[in-house]
């Protein structure tokens, strides 16, 4: 599919997003676009709510609105890839249908990437709960200029760029990501499948920027989304590591690169037995099964050094893990 040129595609996954939608489409209806175009692509989720009859009624507002529906409900992996899919912009990103934009957001991103000549960009957020907002920034310093985004990888033990997992807050070149294989999800995770998408990003691309620009607003704490639901939708994060520990190793840097996906796949780990006390007795029982096998195959060295790293509760719980590796 051809690209235009000045186009922004702006993909928005959306299941029974009935009481939210129309934030988001209204938000995109008042972009200050300036020589810019845009495209909305709304990929609805099979919902059995209005969501659907809702988005069609702002056609009439938004020139290029299109709806998508799949058949059966599939996932945010892949309703975003059904939305890529349709993508005609020179750039693209992501809303999801609960959060919604200031009226600069789009243009102060699209003019970054073009004036920058990078290959993606990354911003700040405002993150809402109830009527509480509050500033989240992006853990890069340095804004406004080209960085490579495999040096931001790093720094091991504190928050770097891929400890940033908001897809949304960002902005991307359509042909280079399709280029280097970094374009779509992998539609069989139901969770973390931003963290491998944004890895992919950072070990596969050579230019990008960080923008002091805090256009897009995120709502924390709603009764569907996946961190207030105990179910096996939770065991996502498992198989993504695996692929991002496995994308690491393939990587010409990976002795660079392996402590820090392993940090992070741990403070996960530990994340989610804490609150595992939540979840049902056989979705507790898998988490610990997948665990065990993943880390049956984990580089034990330098995962050791990690644990090591670690605070002591954290610590004897990863080297638990780990002992069940090795003795295996």
């Amino acid at each position: 599919m051809s690209l235009i040129p000045g186009r922004i595609s702006v993909v928005i996954p959306a299941y029974n997003q009935e009481e939210y939608i129309c934030d988001a489409l209204t938000s995109l209806t008042r972009q200050k676009l300036g020589k810019w175009e845009l495209e909305v692509l709304v990929v609805d989720d099979a919902s059995t709510d209005q969501t659907a009859n809702l988005v069609l009624g702002y056609q009439h507002k938004l020139e290029r609105l299109e709806l998508v529906s799949l058949p059966t409900n599939s996932g945010v992996s892949a309703a975003r890839n059904a939305g890529l899919e349709a993508v005609t912009g020179e750039f693209f990103t992501f809303l999801d249908p609960d959060d919604w934009y200031a009226p600069e957001h789009l243009a102060t991103l699209a003019s970054a990437l073009e004036e920058l000549h990078v290959d993606f960009v990354r911003t700040d957020h405002v993150r809402v709960t109830g009527t509480n907002r509050v500033l989240h920034r992006a853990p890069q310093a340095v804004r406004g200029l080209p960085l490579n985004p495999a040096d931001d990888i790093e720094p091991i033990d504190s928050p770097s760029m891929v400890d940033y997992a908001f897809v949304w807050a960002g902005m991307y070149r359509t042909d280079l990501m399709r280029s280097v294989d970094a374009y779509f999800f992998d539609a069989d995770l139901y969770s973390a499948e931003d963290r491998l998408w944004l890895w992919k990003l950072h070990l596969r691309t050579s230019r990008y920027a960080v923008v002091s620009y805090p256009g897009v607003f995120y709502r924390r704490g709603l009764p569907g989304s996946l961190t207030q639901v105990f179910d096996e939708r939770q065991l996502g994060f498992i198989p993504a590591y695996a692929r991002i520990l496995e994308e690491v190793r393939a990587h010409q840097d990976a002795d660079r690169h392996l402590p820090k996906a392993m940090r992070q796949f741990f403070a996960i780990v530990c994340h989610h037995e804490k609150r595992a006390k939540n979840y049902p007795p056989q979705v507790r029982l898998e988490m610990k099964q997948q665990l065990r096998k993943i880390f049956t195959t984990i580089d034990v060295h330098i995962a050791q050094q990690v644990a090591l790293e670690m605070d002591i509760a954290r610590r004897r719980h990863i080297l638990s893990f780990l002992q069940v590796g090795v003795a295996k």
